[in-house]
């Protein structure tokens, strides 16, 4: 090992010296609102939380100093790092967005490659913006709010060598103790750049011990909750699909060993983004903890011109001191008030019936118009014909054929769907006057190769040249990128919802992108699908839109700007909905989650589970239906099914808009229970559940969480209990078989 030494070592002495001054100088000051720049000191304050992070006076690099609890007040003086070794002062501190070739060896938030061929960057600060509210982002999903709710931090980066420029944008929701950040990068030199890759956020975390929780998975598992300690070296995840997939979602959270569900802190990041992604997280030899969100750089390899910008999605980071449960709330909150932008997003959802599992491809107009009159007569609000309605041609009999020709077929439907559909909305829900809405399934973004669509415009599907178009599910992908296809698939749905009375569509998505012509594909595409998505939202305001990728696919915030409600998983199992549900509840509010009781034996597993059971769990999500064929169902099912819409609907508000506290796991306990208290804390509703019977044992009691400690609490009509009391010594309810549940409810007195 060779030290510094000589005037090599005064040199690095004068850095360290240089770079600690502003860190020992800075004074936190949260009175005058939430960003408070004071010189080269930058401070975000939220209700619990304070953000802080400083220019460094020798390098012009960002310095992060603070992302925790509020502060207030001087901020203690940090320890000088010694320069030994290979690692330069750049790779021994914490910094808000590290480049590439400079001496710091870990991750790079942005690897720029530059005409010559060089990847070095050396942004370094210029100026900053203050804005009252909050600019949106061009072309993306993005959190919204007046100057009421957010307060915007844009600092200026400039690299004199290659003339290239990069704005971070801090966007602080004070209530909600989130900082919302993008990057855009600005190519103002005279030759070609490639952005080669690109977080949306870092950051750099104290030298302490902490693990990652992440959501993993497949088709029919999503959203399966893993936690692991962060090692020195990188571990991270990702999607390279095309996606944001059922294999891994954009969203981590770093906590320390000891945080639980109710205690210690935890930290929240949720790319609002549908693509490919990356999230990374390395331990450096000096002990900090990076983490960075934001494209997946094997898919991007964007070419920006004289002139050109490239913006990236944004990332919403939150903090909580009160455990996992308290960051799923925050993140809960802002994303039914600030990012999801439907009338819908926290309005009553009607109880639906979906024809999938009961019909299949197999039907015609007078098989689905009984399969309405059956779903009106156990009290749903709404029908939905799912695929098979469509082609001429290349009729949709199976899923080999049809996809890209949306087109009523002539033999199922010889008037077209408006006959149909004024038949079934002249329907009236089961003892009300309520007319049955009508929905239909699309997949739009898709093509099946037997289609009049594909052999008029075989150049519309991604593909690479000459190689093969890989099949999934006997579809492609149509290049969404392209402006010619995204004017198809809008005026396509646009006709179809004009052509009848539709108020629902359920919109989805089969299978990942293969064969693409370049990496930037991608994001091109995200860009196009957007497009898309808020064309045809705003055009229709008073349609319900549902998300659904082969199930939970594309769970995620980008999308949900648009639609409000999101299938959560084709696994309709009652037992396995509980993980998913739960799982998914980590970063997404129960309200965006699509839930629905399935026949059995379930298709998925087979398994067997009571109507009640499979109802409970489908009454934690925001959206509650039925996928069955009324007519095969039990007798003492069918007897059951309308109190429990009833129920359902009784408590639907509740989930809608309330917080949600995950009481005990079902990876965690044989009675998993959440519970769910409305905005105003009022009214609460509390799901308990039982997967194996307890033999010849004690019951065990369940403390709740959230309510007032002083407060008188009705349960279920019966007695009453203070808060405290409910809290600290609990409930007890005895479940006599297995896959037994309750749903108990609270009012406060």
């Amino acid at each position: 090992m060779r030290v510094p030494s000589g005037r090599a070592a005064v040199t690095a002495a004068v850095s360290i010296l240089t770079i600690f001054e502003t860190s020992q100088a800075a004074t936190v000051d949260s009175s005058h609102g939430p960003v408070v720049v004071d010189g080269s000191n930058f401070a975000l304050h939220g209700d619990h939380v304070s953000y802080l992070f400083h220019v460094d006076k020798a390098s012009g690099d960002l310095v992060s100093d603070h992302f925790g609890g509020s502060i207030s007040g001087a901020i203690p003086t940090a320890i000088e790092p010694e320069v030994n070794g290979w690692v330069g002062m750049s790779g021994r501190v914490r910094r808000e967005f590290p480049d590439q070739g400079r001496g710091d060896f870990r991750i790079p938030a942005v690897r720029i490659r530059q005409s010559p061929g060089y990847t070095i960057s050396n942004l370094q600060y210029q100026s900053h913006t203050v804005v009252p509210g909050k600019p949106a982002l061009p072309g993306l999903p993005a959190t919204f709010g007046d100057e009421q709710d957010v307060t915007t931090l844009i600092v200026h980066l400039y690299d004199d060598h290659s003339a290239v420029a990069a704005n971070l944008s801090y966007s602080i929701f004070p209530r909600h103790d989130a900082i919302v950040r993008s990057v855009s990068v600005t190519n103002k030199g005279e030759g070609d750049i490639t952005v080669e890759a690109l977080s949306s956020l870092s950051v750099d975390l104290p030298f302490e011990d902490l693990d990652m929780i992440s959501l993993r998975g497949d088709w029919a598992r999503e959203a399966q909750r893993k936690r692991r300690a962060v090692e020195y070296g990188v571990q991270g995840f990702g999607s390279s699909t095309g996606f944001s997939s059922h294999l891994h979602n954009p969203f981590l959270s770093l906590v320390h060993p000891s945080t639980t569900e109710s205690q210690g802190e935890a930290w929240g990041f949720s790319l609002v983004y549908t693509g490919s992604f990356s999230v990374d997280v390395e331990k450096g030899s000096q002990g900090f903890t990076r983490a960075l969100l934001g494209f997946n750089p094997g898919q991007l390899s964007w070419r920006l011109g004289p002139g050109e910008t490239l913006t990236s999605p944004e990332c919403v980071a939150v903090y909580s001191p009160d455990g996992i449960g308290g960051m799923s709330r925050s993140l809960h909150r802002l994303y039914r008030k600030h990012l999801m932008r439907s009338q819908f997003s926290t309005s009553e959802r009607p109880v639906l019936l979906n024809s999938w599992e009961g019909l299949s491809f197999n039907y015609n107009q007078s098989s689905i118009y009984d399969l309405a009159k059956e779903s009106a007569a156990l009290g749903a609000k709404l029908f939905v014909m799912d695929d098979g309605w469509f082609g001429n041609k290349y009729p949709r009999l199976s899923d080999n054929a049809g996809l890209g020709d949306w087109q009523p077929n002539r033999e199922r439907f010889p008037d077209g769907l408006k006959p149909l559909v004024d038949q079934v909305t002249a329907l009236k829900a089961a003892n009300t006057s309520t007319p049955l809405r009508f929905g239909i399934w699309v997949e739009p973004e898709m093509v099946n190769p037997d289609s009049v669509l594909y052999h008029e415009h075989p150049d519309w599907v991604l593909h690479a040249g000459s190689y093969p178009r890989t099949l999934e599910r006997n579809q492609l992908v149509l290049n969404v990128g392209l402006r010619e296809v995204q004017d198809f698939i809008i005026d396509t749905v646009s006709t179809l919802l004009r052509s009848a009375d539709i108020s629902y569509v359920k919109w989805d998505h089969n299978r990942g992108m293969h064969e693409a012509s370049s990496p930037s594909a991608d994001h091109q595409y995200m860009l196009g699908m957007y497009r898309v998505f808020d064309t045809l939202t705003s055009r229709f305001p008073d349609v319900l839109w549902e998300g659904c990728a082969s199930g939970g696919g594309r769970f995620d915030p980008g999308v949900l700007q648009y639609f409000p409600q999101i299938w959560t998983s084709d696994d309709t199992d009652g037992a396995e909905r509980i993980a998913i549900q739960m799982g998914t509840s980590l970063a997404y509010p129960p309200s965006a989650m699509g839930a629905h009781i399935s026949a059995v034996p379930n298709q998925q597993t087979g398994r067997s589970v009571p109507v009640e059971f499979r109802a409970h769990a489908a009454m934690m999500g925001g959206s509650f239906g039925l996928e069955l064929n009324p007519e095969e169902l039990h007798e003492e099912e069918r007897a059951a099914l309308p109190g429990l819409i009833a129920l359902a609907e009784k408590v639907n508000p509740i989930v809608l808009t309330g917080d949600l506290w995950r009481l005990r796991l079902p990876e965690e306990s044989n009675w998993p229970s959440a519970l769910f208290i409305s905005e105003d804390g009022s009214q609460a509703v509390l799901f308990i559940f039982q997967l194996r019977a307890l033999i010849n044992h004690a019951v065990p009691w369940l403390r709740l969480q959230g309510l007032e400690a002083k407060a008188t609490y009705r349960v279920d009509g019966n007695s009453t209990y203070t808060g405290a009391t409910l809290m600290n010594l609990g409930l007890q309810y005895s479940l006599k078989s297995d896959y037994a549940s309750r749903v108990v409810l609270l009012e406060r007195e």
